[in-house]
């Protein structure tokens, strides 16, 4: 049995100091607060036919809320912000990158791969194409050698890497 429109506004009459205070301490922001309680009640209403009766509107409205601030807060997360505020508009709509000099990481590749072909080629294979992206049973049914087999040899692979390139293990 749904709510009437009479009982839904009571009881959110009634809880709407407790929600509130709830939203201020998701939020901490008594404007973001403000919007979130105006954004569960909304929700609230278009889906008070899946209330049921008998059962506590006060944590129906909670969960609603919780909910809500946990999808916006994950979108904001996701999204890019500019926090510094563009001076030249022209500049900004131009949608000018920088272009980034790749000699550096280009020279890093180089002498990763020469540190590569010294290293044994049951070591070397796996370690490239586990950096490629492939997973451990893929690499296992390519090479056709057990799981375990592939995880050592990447480790051991990387071990090798690093006493060549000199690197040593930090103490922690």
């Amino acid at each position: 049995m749904t709510m009437t429109n009479q009982q839904f506004l009571s009881e959110m009459d009634r809880l709407e100091n407790l929600l509130f205070s709830f939203a201020l301490r998701l939020t901490r922001n008594y404007e973001d607060a403000q919007d979130l309680m105006q954004e569960t009640k909304l929700r609230a209403y278009k889906h008070r036919d899946k209330f049921a009766t008998g059962t506590n509107f006060k944590s129906w409205t909670s969960t609603i809320m919780r909910n809500t601030y946990i999808n916006r807060y994950r979108k904001m997360k996701n999204r890019r912000h500019v926090n510094e505020p563009v001076e030249d508009m022209l500049y900004a709509a131009e949608n000018r990158g920088s272009i980034t000099n790749g000699g550096e990481a280009k020279m890093n590749m180089e002498e990763l791969q020469s540190k590569l072909r010294q290293i044994n080629e049951i070591y070397s294979v796996p370690f490239l194409m586990f950096y490629r992206g492939y997973e451990y049973s893929e690499i296992s049914g390519y090479l056709n050698i057990p799981i375990g087999t592939v995880k050592s040899r990447i480790f051991l692979a990387r071990k090798k890497l690093k006493a060549l390139i000199g690197e040593r293990p930090m103490a922690v």
